[in-house]
């Protein structure tokens, strides 16, 4: 049965990278949920994290050909209970009725928001929780009437001594 994996890898800090990461998964057929990637510690490295719905036999599959990459240093797949994984997303939520506005800034606020900007008709908010959380904040704020978004993906780190 398909479920919601996380994948974390460290790959060689250099253009062109990403555009084979997600060419892999790409001609396997595998949908990318979500992926976030930036620059560690060491600048010739980035870490890569990737959200993917699959099996176990298609999520070895997929960890074994990311292994099989000359750039990619290191791989491994998340277990979820011992993994902090958080998203941030950005919400444009039309405010221009006083009580959506009144409501719009309940829901940030019972979500740990941040309100970035506030406009006549439209306020920005900032959300930051793990992607259930964020799903559930557009669930409840969606009849209000959420005008554009924007998601970060997934990006995870392993809780203890467990590292990359």
């Amino acid at each position: 049965m398909a479920q919601l994996s996380t994948i974390a890898f460290l790959v060689e800090n250099k253009p062109g990278v990403l555009f084979k990461v997600s060419n892999l998964f790409r001609r396997r057929g595998y949908n990318i949920e979500s992926i976030s990637v930036g620059p560690v510690e060491n600048p010739e490295l980035s870490r890569m994290t990737v959200s993917v719905k699959a099996d176990s036999r298609i999520l070895n599959q997929i960890v074994d050909q990311l292994d099989k990459m000359v750039e990619v240093i290191k791989v491994k797949r998340l277990d979820p209970m011992r993994t902090v994984a958080r998203e941030m997303a950005l919400f444009k939520i039309d405010t221009s009725d006083p009580m959506a506005r009144e409501e719009s800034l309940r829901h940030v606020n019972n979500y740990h928001g941040l309100i970035l900007n506030i406009d006549p008709d439209f306020l920005i908010a900032e959300v930051t929780g793990d992607p259930a959380t964020i799903d559930e904040f557009i669930e409840k704020t969606s009849p209000i009437g959420i005008e554009e978004m924007s998601r970060t993906g997934v990006t995870a780190l392993e809780k203890g001594r467990l590292k990359l």
